[in-house]
């Protein structure tokens, strides 16, 4: 009937420990930031632009919010199907998601000691006993003993020790679903980059091979004028050098080009044969012209890696709690009730009944210093993490510096290589037009439409760049995951099976 009426209390036990302090220190998230720019000097509103309207200009919208799925500010329904898939079928991504759902399942586990443990157990045994053991010259006896009960147990959570453990797994989940985020995040920035560089390299091997063709084809007339003493043997030589140069210039690019396919195929949880890459062009990927930029203070709340490393100050808080209630009592509570009888029949007879209570309180009084020192580590613990946050901090206001800076010199390195590429457009229709009516020899042509060619190479190479630091400032901005689009939200957990 006692444990009974003790299994009856138990939410007033439950609002006892909840209404008891928690030692240790609360957690205070760390101030957001400072009000500051994340460039020493003023940003422009715009980069780059023509007046023609040929070269796009990039406008920046300081404290605009960035979409979920930025990767569609490129306008390519290609990128979009491949970013689909890949998040679908990464496996780090699913990694990731699954050592989020054990944080979950390691939470929820923890939230059970505040609640008292119940078992019931069974007990069958047939034994024989001799007299002997209690001193008389009696024949033995067999017979059997039957018992069931209900055992309860409870520890009082007095000062908390139990709660900042449940904080602690509480801040252990929050760290989970932040690394889960970077993880998608760097995947979808990656998969955005190497697409483009695949775009862009193959593009370059295509004007580097019209630079050959066009070497190759000069190469024949200086070897004819050479047999016929019009030319040198030196220029004989520095033309089969340029040709051997470009020839020699194509295949790293061609390696590059196959190394970042084969990342692409694992990029999407696949092995590189089995690659199915749209062919992506450089110049049909659209620029996105109006980019979201965060203040500083806002970057703080919305970077995943600096979440991530604000759960960890977090759950190295609670744990400089839990090492404090360690240094004072712990009060267990227990009680057992039930029936013991030697037949089935009698087991539940009132009889019969068995019960118990216990109640245990532990005060360390000497440990050797140990319970102190595991104070220290945790108190030295949480300042390695308050110095990890810092830091985090600091990298992530300089990964936003640098993708400013380089959107700012790409578009002026586009325009200057667009200009080139004008120039040498332009001379090498003179050189044409010059070499139709005689004015001018086949070589100075060939010269003209390889600075054409190189400067094609260049232009590629500039749009290419602009285009990759564009999708890295969304990376260090965050990505845009708290717009709390569906392709972005954490995995929930699992329900058990039992």
């Amino acid at each position: 009937m006692r444990v009974r009426q003790l299994l009856a209390g138990s939410p007033a036990i439950v609002a006892l420990f909840i209404g008891a302090c928690a030692v240790g220190p609360d957690f205070q998230r760390p101030d957001a930031a400072h009000g500051g720019t994340f460039v020493e000097s003023p940003l422009p509103a715009r980069v780059g632009g023509s007046a023609d309207g040929v070269l796009p200009a990039q406008n920046l919208r300081i404290g605009n919010d960035l979409a979920h799925d930025w990767w569609t500010l490129y306008r390519s329904d290609a990128l979009n199907k491949f970013v689909t898939e890949a998040l679908a079928a990464n496996a780090t991504l699913a990694g990731a998601s699954a050592a989020l759902r054990q944080a979950q399942e390691n939470l929820a586990a923890s939230r059970g000691s505040l609640f008292p443990s119940v078992n019931a157990q069974a007990l069958a045994e047939r034994e024989r006993a001799s007299g002997a053991a209690i001193g008389l010259n009696t024949p033995g006896s067999a017979f059997s003993l039957y018992n069931a009960g209900v055992s309860v147990s409870y520890t009082l959570d007095l000062f908390g020790g139990v709660r900042r453990q449940i904080e602690a797994a509480d801040a252990q989940v929050s760290y989970q679903e932040n690394q889960y985020r970077a993880t998608q995040l760097a995947l979808t920035a990656n998969i955005v980059t190497s697409v483009i560089r695949e775009a862009q390299l193959r593009e370059q091997i295509q004007a580097l091979r019209e630079v050959e063709k066009l070497q190759r084809a000069g190469l024949v007339i200086v070897e004819r004028r050479f047999s016929l003493g019009a030319v040198t043997r030196t220029d004989v030589l520095t033309q089969r050098t340029a040709l051997a140069q470009t020839v020699a210039a194509i295949s790293p690019l061609e390696k590059q080009r196959a190394q970042v396919r084969h990342q692409l195929a694992v990029y999407a949880g696949k092995a590189p044969s089995e690659l199915d890459l749209a062919a992506f062009d450089v110049a049909h990927l659209e620029l996105p012209v109006d980019i979201p930029v965060s203040v500083a203070s806002e970057l703080v709340r919305q970077r995943p890696d600096i979440l991530a490393a604000e759960s960890l100050l977090h759950a190295a808080s609670a744990q400089v709690g839990v090492a404090t209630a360690n240094l004072y009592p712990q009060i267990t509570l227990g009680g057992n009730y039930g029936s013991l009888a030697l037949s089935v029949d009698s087991l539940f007879k009132p009889a019969s009944a068995v019960w118990g209570l216990t109640g245990n309180v532990t005060q360390p009084l000497f440990h050797g210093g140990t319970l102190l020192a595991q104070r220290r580590a945790a108190i030295a613990s949480f300042d390695q993490a308050a110095a990890a946050y810092r830091q985090t901090v600091l990298t992530a206001f300089q990964n936003v510096a640098d993708s400013l800076r380089a959107l700012e010199f790409d578009a002026q390195a586009l325009a200057a290589q667009s200009d080139a590429y004008e120039q040498a457009r332009a001379a090498a229709a003179l050189a044409q037009r010059q070499f139709d009516t005689g004015a001018s020899s086949y070589l100075s042509l060939l010269a003209t439409q390889q600075q054409f060619q190189q400067s094609a190479v260049n232009v590629v190479q500039a749009r290419a760049d602009r285009l990759a630091d564009t999708a890295a400032l969304f990376q260090s901005l965050g990505g845009g995951w708290w717009n709390g689009a569906t392709a972005q939200a954490a995995p929930k957990p699992v329900a058990a099976n039992n």
